[in-house]
């Protein structure tokens, strides 16, 4: 959770502390967390994939608010609202004996009844390896099952009123993908575990709930920069080559 608050108790959308005394953390990666959280309460930025430009990984890839899911006979594809990310999602097929690591990581996944099983390994580890949003990070042992399944509205009654508590709600026309709190259809649900051994104690499992928007899809373009991220004026990490290609 967010150390740092906003005056009405809900996690301060613009400076992320995460809590590194958790037990959860192994005393190194509680360490890299705390030194991410004393960055923001001096009021600077670190750098992150979504701040960067750079592919999020599973499961930062989690933290966007708008997600689309096409459902293909071989394969399922994730289409994520910022920066043009995607997944692929390869169905019915096992892992390959050697994986090579890659940004989003190999996946697969099946369906158990009407609930859709995504099982993801080798997410490659690039100069922002992250699993979220307060710089927690990741080791190749980084194992990720996410369960997806639609619920009715009184099924998400509590997991939409504890996210209230914690997440800042905007105002429509600020987020263009803003939940409608009227609506009282069904909801879709991700229910997902996260395994690291070089990182975390033990396993542990988040939910998010998506909801239908009051606004339309939008290109959110990520443009990179050589000028730096965010205020700080700190060089951006653009790729640069260090010899001509011809």
């Amino acid at each position: 959770m967010n150390k740092s608050r906003r005056p009405d108790g809900v996690g301060n959308p613009n400076q992320f502390v995460g809590d590194y005394s958790n037990p959860i953390l192994t005393p190194q990666a509680a360490e890299v967390v705390r030194k991410h959280g004393e960055i923001s309460l001096a009021g600077g930025v670190y750098p992150t994939p979504s701040n960067q430009c750079w592919p999020s990984g599973v499961p930062y890839v989690f933290f966007q608010h708008g997600m689309q899911m096409l459902q293909l006979p071989e394969k399922i594809i994730f289409l994520y609202l910022r920066n043009h990310e995607f997944r692929q999602v390869r169905l019915n097929q096992p892992h390959p004996v050697r994986v090579t690591p890659s940004w989003y990581g190999d996946s697969i996944g099946h369906y158990e009844g009407d609930t859709l099983v995504v099982d993801t390994i080798g997410v490659k580890i690039g100069p922002f390896a992250m699993v979220d949003m307060y710089g927690t990070p990741f080791s190749p042992d980084l194992h990720v099952v996410e369960r997806y399944r639609l619920i009715d509205y009184d099924d998400a009654k509590g997991a939409i009123e504890r996210g209230s508590k914690e997440n800042i709600r905007f105002r429509p026309g600020v987020q263009s993908l803003e939940f409608d709190p009227a609506y009282r259809g069904k909801h879709f649900q991700l229910e997902f575990i996260v395994d690291d051994v070089g990182v975390f104690t033990q396993p542990w499992r988040a939910t998010i709930t998506y909801s239908v928007p009051l606004g339309s899809w939008e290109e959110h373009v990520c443009a990179e920069s050589t000028r730096g991220y965010f205020s700080n004026g700190n060089e951006a990490a653009a790729p640069t080559a260090e010899r001509p290609d011809f």
